[in-house]
């Protein structure tokens, strides 16, 4: 979408010449200038470009006197008839080139125009100066009407571009082609069914943590806006972090405001928060409020968008289960001392015990130990008889 190189279009109290410069081997002419002056009775020139020795500015016709840009609201299939007014402040004629280009928005911010090298789709393809090219005498001025044919089937809503000049012969400076423009912006709104929508596209958030278990980490929020309408819309956006069920909010400061985006036009955003504490999961929201350049029904709505991921306090979570493991471990060699000790207190009981039983069982057999029984007396030997006795 952004494709085009940027030359700065501003409002006439902002415009300033600005230089670009390319090599001249095989490159295409450098782009540099702001697209109208503040007065036409002073020359186009800035502190930070060369010298331009020539301004452009606003015709008064019946679209209005003193204007600073062409502002237009038409139906498709209208036509709009308006000039531009060419001085030239040098002391010899000069030859400039008249064209018209699609604008685009840079990635500074700013409403830019295509270089004459890039063909126009939209508006600088239906805007056509009465002249390609003009040759402005000194101190004089030319008047070059153009006319913008806004095509029957044209996309009701805003469409941008601007009415450009540049010299016809680029100048060279020291072996560099320089090319300078000057141009004025134009704002068309084709009539029709107004839809201004602003959309979040590709919300993610990315959270850092820290070693310092007790810290507190950083996240990263990118997304893209996008004109999803069909006018011009900036918005200002607030971003905010939370944990779990909402806890521990935490808002992004100085978020910078989206600039005007022509429709179809997106812009990258990202975000950086600081001081977010871990919680496991952290949800980063997003809130646009849409700010329409010009008064339009309907007003556009406010857009929220959320997008979660991972927050886990690693370095706690360790901690956490060392100190787990430790008391888990304590807690065992504790268990298996007292088992221990009962062991051998148990040990040193049945040991007691047995001790004690046998002495009582020693003490017993000793009182119940009955006497020996004395021995029987031997019997008398009988007396022999006397010999010789019948």
């Amino acid at each position: 979408m952004r494709t085009a190189p940027a030359t700065d279009i501003r409002p006439p109290h902002r415009r300033r010449v600005a230089r670009s410069v390319l090599l001249a081997a095989g490159l295409a002419a450098a782009l540099a200038a702001a697209l109208a002056v503040a007065a036409p009775a002073a020359p186009a020139s800035a502190e930070d470009g060369p010298e331009v020795t020539w301004g452009v500015r606003t015709a008064d016709t019946s679209w209005g006197d003193g204007r600073e840009n062409y502002a237009y609201a038409v139906d498709a299939g209208e036509t709009v008839e308006d000039a531009l007014i060419i001085a030239n402040h040098d002391v010899v004629p000069i030859e400039l080139d008249v064209y018209a280009a699609d604008a685009f928005t840079t990635a500074d911010g700013l409403l830019d125009v295509a270089t004459r090298d890039v063909r126009p789709r939209e508006l600088g393809a239906w805007a056509v100066p009465a002249a390609d090219r003009v040759t402005v005498q000194p101190g004089e001025a030319v008047e070059v009407p153009f006319t913008i044919t806004v095509p029957a089937n044209a996309t009701p809503g805003d469409h941008a571009g601007g009415i450009l000049t540049a010299l016809a012969d680029p100048e060279v400076d020291s072996g560099l082609k320089v090319d300078r423009r000057l141009g004025i912006r134009i704002h068309l709104r084709v009539g029709g069914e107004l839809a201004p929508a602003l959309a979040v596209d590709d919300l993610h958030v990315e959270y850092a943590g820290t070693p310092n278990p007790f810290g507190t980490g950083a996240a990263t929020v990118t997304y893209t806006v996008r004109n999803a309408g069909n006018t011009r819309l900036a918005a200002a956006q607030d971003v905010a972090l939370t944990g779990p069920f909402g806890m521990l909010p935490v808002a992004a400061a100085d978020v910078a405001d989206v600039p005007e985006l022509l429709p179809g036009e997106t812009w990258p955003v990202e975000v950086h928060v600081d001081g977010v504490i871990p919680a496991f999961v952290l949800t980063a929201a997003v809130a646009l409020d849409p700010v329409s350049p010009t008064e339009s029904e309907p007003a556009p709505k406010s857009v929220e968008e959320s997008a979660s991921t991972a927050a886990v306090p690693w370095t706690l979570l360790v901690l956490v289960l060392l100190l787990a493991a430790g008391i888990v471990v304590w807690v065992r060699l504790a268990r298996r001392r007292r088992a221990q000790r009962k062991v051998r207190e148990d040990a040193r009981v049945q040991e007691a015990v047995d001790r004690a039983l046998r002495e009582r069982e020693a003490q017993a057999g000793a009182v119940a130990e009955p006497a020996p029984e004395p021995l029987p007396e031997p019997e008398p030997e009988p007396e022999p008889e006397p010999a010789g006795r019948p």
